[in-house]
């Protein structure tokens, strides 16, 4: 089958390649898919897209109209593709369901510690040549309460590693894990696990009921030098919001994987042409804030573990066959 794989990343490129070159034709572009560019999609019956990707209806409509019948997103989260519209005009919409929990679990930890020890002001003093420890006294994890806020799969092996330093563990979730349970976590109430928590990171999916999850209220409930890691969803966190906070000088630190507005800025070069993104903007000058574009997945296990499952997902399309990857058409 012949595929054109959007938003390829350049480490990303010759694992996919090789991935597919036994059974199938691959054609990678490093532009994101979207309506201007949906149109290069002509003549393939299959496209694999990023999370960076803007599969509305309109660009579905335009990968319908070229001949394209497969949507295979390498990625687990799919909120940006409109499911609906895809039903509508009978393509297939295949997602990857999982993959390596610890790439993500241990970059959360990377940016908490890294905010907590200000090892991006050290890391730049360094090359300076300033070598003063002036404004870089971090603390202890050890001792600390960390709260977790969704104790699914990565949330667990967060979990595993903040036992490992030797914390007070608190959960947020629908359902309990009895994994974490067992690691010491008690599960309480979202407000109480705010409120208590040093280091709060968040692992629960983007929907609805979880959008803006951490807003200015809930903000405003944390302890003044608390640490917020966020690296699942931008949406969980209202970043206006956040930007007030850390003006009024609260929050010790921040650690961002994710941005809600990161579609079209995240993944790209925009160091010549400058962002218009202000609430972005003004988050990366805070010196207690590190902001990494979506990269918490990006290690050699997961990416490919993401590009297997996609190939997968070709293969069970080609054969006529349903997984539980597959968004579209349901399950009869």
């Amino acid at each position: 089958m012949e595929i054109l794989a959007y938003g390829v990343l350049a480490d990303e490129r010759p694992i996919l390649e090789q991935a597919f070159a036994a059974r199938h034709r691959l054609r990678c572009l490093d532009v994101f898919l979207n309506r201007d560019t949906a149109p290069l999609a002509a003549g393939y019956p299959a496209v694999s897209s990023s999370v960076n990707g803007e599969l509305d209806a309109d660009t579905l409509a335009l990968l319908a109209a070229g001949g394209t019948r497969l949507i295979a997103q390498r990625s687990t989260g799919f909120n940006n593709i409109d499911l609906d519209a895809a039903a509508e005009l009978g393509l297939t919409v295949a997602r990857v369901s999982h993959y390596s929990p610890y790439s993500v679990a241990e970059h959360a930890w990377t940016l908490a510690l890294a905010v907590n020890r200000r090892l991006s002001r050290a890391a730049n003093r360094s090359r300076e040549f300033d070598f003063r420890l002036d404004g870089l006294l971090g603390r202890d994890i050890h001792g600390m309460t960390v709260g977790v806020v969704g104790t699914g799969k990565i949330g667990e092996c967060f979990t595993r590693i903040a036992h490992g330093f030797g914390t007070e563990l608190l959960g947020w979730d629908i359902t309990e894990n009895p994994a974490c349970r067992d690691l010491g976590m008690t599960y309480v109430d979202l407000d109480r696990l705010l409120t208590r928590s040093d280091i709060v990171s968040l692992h629960v999916p983007l929907l609805p009921a979880t959008h803006h999850l951490i807003d200015a209220a809930a903000l405003a409930a944390m302890k003044p030098d608390a640490i917020l890691v966020n690296s699942s969803r931008g949406g969980l966190v209202d970043s206006a919001a956040l930007v007030e906070s850390l003006r009024a000088g609260r929050l010790a630190g921040v650690g961002l994987d994710v941005y809600e507005e990161e579609t079209g800025v995240f993944f790209t070069d925009l160091s010549i042409s400058g962002i218009t993104d202000d609430v972005l903007a003004r988050l990366v000058t805070f010196p207690q804030v590190v902001v990494t574009s979506h990269q918490a997945y990006f290690t050699r296990t997961a990416v490919g573990q993401i590009i297997d499952a996609t190939l997968r997902n070709v293969d069970d399309f080609e054969a006529g066959r349903r997984s539980e990857n597959t968004l579209i058409p349901l399950a009869e």
